[in-house]
C-alpha cells in the first residue's frame, strides 16, 4: 500500500546521503520533500504541517551523532515521529469479560463481514469460543456471505430470517443461541450504507444499547483516502469507538487513512487486512508500520509469519534431511506449501531490510508458476519423488500429462531441483570444513 510513499522518501533521502553534515537550509530543502510526499500521500494537511515542524525542529535542535550520517540522521526522527504519528505503541485487542459483545460497524463495502469472519478465526485461536451474528437486515447476501465464511472456519451463525427487521430482537435471539452452543463471544456484523446518515446511526444506537458491547470496532477502507477520516470523526462522535481496522491495506492506496486517523480521530488503529484470505489479518503495530514505510523491513512481523507457518520439530527433521542430503520432491512440495502460506513473494521482501527496492521492481513469483510445480511433483509416485533419477523420457510424458504441464516443464523442474541439491552439497561441505578447523 505504501510503496508510492516508500519509494518518494528512498528519493528524499539519497539526495543528502553524500553530505558529510547537515546545514540548516539542507534540513529544510529535505523537510519540503518529505511535505510534498505525504501529501500526495493524501494524508490530512494539518497533519502533515505539525508532523514536519516537529521533525525539522528536531533535526535543528539536535547535535548529529557522529556514527550517524545525514541521511540516517534524518531518518532516525522521521521514524520515531511517523510512530508517534501511528499511534506510537501497539493497542492489544483483548476481551477480559466472560462472555463478550464485540460490535463491527461501518460504511457497506469496507470488508465488515469478511473482518468478522476473519477476527472469529483469530479469536478462536486464543481459546475464545465465537458466535458470528448477521445483523445486516438490509443486504440479505450479507447474511449469506456470513454463514458461508463461518462454515470455512467452523464458527456457528446466527442470521436472521427474511422479514426480520428490529437487530435489536436478532440480537436477543443470537444471546440464547449463544448460551445453547457454549459460546463465550459475540461478534455483531451489523448493517452498513452507501455513506453516514442519521437513520443508520440511530439503528447502531439502540442496537448498541441493548448489547453493550464490550468493545466496537470501526472498519474503513483504506483506498478510500481523507474519506475514511470523515467517517472515523463521524462514528466517533456517535458511538465511542474503541478500535479502528484498516481493510485493504494490501491495495495500491496512497496510505494518507492510515497516517491521518489517530492524529484526527484519537481512536488507535488495531488491527489491518493485508489479503482476501481469512487469515491475512494482523494486529497493527505503529513502529513497524513506520519502517515499513520507510523501506526498513518488518523483520518481527517476518519472524511470526514464519512461526504461523512452520512446526519447530518438522523444521528440525527437514534440517536432518538436508545435513544427510536426502532433501527429495515430496520435501520440496511441503516447503513450497508453506511458502505459499506465508502469502506473496513481494510481500515477504518488503519486511526484509534492505529489499523494498528488489520488491519495488516488480520481482514477483506467479501463483500459476507455483501451482504447476505443485501439480508436477503430485502426479509424480512416492519413489519417482525420492528418487528423480527414475524419471525417464516416458515417465516425463505420464507426469506431463497428469498435471497439464508440458514435457519442458517437467525437465525445468528436474533441473532446477538437481541445481538447489547441489548448492545443498557444496553447504554442507563448507559447513563441515568450518567445524573442523574451528578453534572452539
Amino acid at each position: 500500500m505504501f510503496t508510492s510513499l516508500t519509494e518518494k522518501f528512498e528519493k528524499v533521502f539519497a539526495a543528502i546521503r553524500a553530505r558529510g553534515k547537515l546545514s540548516e537550509d539542507d534540513i529544510r530543502d529535505t523537510m519540503r520533500e518529505v511535505r510534498r510526499a505525504l501529501l500526495e500521500a493524501d494524508v490530512n494537511f494539518r497533519v502533515v504541517k505539525d508532523f514536519v515542524a516537529r521533525v525539522e525542529a528536531r533535526l535543528i535542535g539536535e547535535e548529529v551523532h557522529k556514527s550517524f550520517t545525514p541521511d540516517q540522521q534524518i531518518v532516525r526522527v522521521v521514524n520515531e515521529e511517523l510512530t508517534e504519528l501511528l499511534g506510537g505503541t501497539a493497542a492489544p485487542f483483548l476481551l477480559r469479560q466472560a462472555t463478550s459483545v464485540v460490535m463491527v460497524v461501518g460504511l457497506q463495502g469496507s470488508g465488515k463481514t469478511t473482518f468478522c469472519a476473519k477476527l472469529a478465526a483469530t479469536l478462536r485461536k486464543r481459546g475464545r469460543r465465537p458466535l458470528l451474528v448477521g445483523l445486516d437486515v438490509y443486504r440479505p447476501a450479507a447474511m449469506d456471505q456470513l454463514e458461508i465464511l463461518g462454515k470455512q472456519i467452523a464458527v456457528p451463525v446466527a442470521r436472521g430470517e427474511a422479514g426480520d427487521t428490529d437487530v435489536v430482537v436478532l440480537f436477543e435471539r443470537a444471546q440464547r443461541v449463544a448460551r445453547d452452543r457454549l459460546c463465550d463471544t459475540l461478534i455483531l456484523d451489523t448493517a452498513g450504507r452507501l455513506h453516514v446518515d442519521e437513520e443508520m446511526m440511530q439503528e447502531i444506537e439502540r442496537l448498541r444499547a441493548a448489547a453493550a458491547p464490550e468493545a466496537t470496532l470501526l472498519v474503513l477502507d483504506s483506498m478510500t483516502g481523507q474519506e475514511a477520516v470523515n467517517v472515523a470523526t463521524a462514528f466517533q462522535e456517535r458511538l465511542q469507538v474503541s478500535g479502528v481496522v484498516l481493510s485493504k491495506l494490501d491495495g495500491d492506496a496512497r496510505g494518507g487513512a492510515a497516517l491521518s486517523l489517530r492524529a484526527v480521530t484519537g481512536t488507535p488503529i488495531v488491527f489491518a487486512g493485508t489479503g482476501e484470505k481469512l487469515s491475512d489479518l494482523e494486529p497493527f503495530h505503529p513502529d513497524r508500520m513506520a519502517s515499513r514505510i520507510l523501506g526498513m523491513g518488518d523483520v518481527l512481523s517476518l519472524i511470526e509469519k514464519t512461526q504461523q507457518s512452520i512446526d519447530v520439530d518438522e523444521a528440525r527433521a527437514l534440517e536432518g534431511r538436508m545435513r544427510a542430503q536426502t532433501f527429495d520432491l515430496s520435501d520440496f512440495l511441503g516447503e513450497l506449501r508453506r511458502l505459499k502460506k506465508m502469502g506473496p513473494l513481494e510481500d515477504i521482501l518488503k519486511m526484509i531490510p534492505g529489499m523494498s527496492k528488489v520488491a519495488a521492481q516488480g520481482v514477483s513469483v506467479d501463483p500459476r508458476q507455483m501451482g504447476r510445480t505443485e501439480a508436477i511433483i503430485c502426479s509424480m509416485t512416492p519413489g519417482e519423488r525420492a528418487r528423480p533419477n527414475l524419471i525417464d523420457g516416458s515417465r516425463r510424458k505420464r507426469i506431463a500429462r497428469g498435471s497439464g504441464t508440458t514435457v519442458q516443464d517437467v525437465n525445468a523442474l528436474l533441473r532446477q531441483f538437481e541445481q538447489m541439491k547441489k548448492m545443498m552439497k557444496t553447504m554442507g561441505r563448507m559447513q563441515k570444513q568450518k567445524r573442523r578447523f574451528s578453534p572452539f
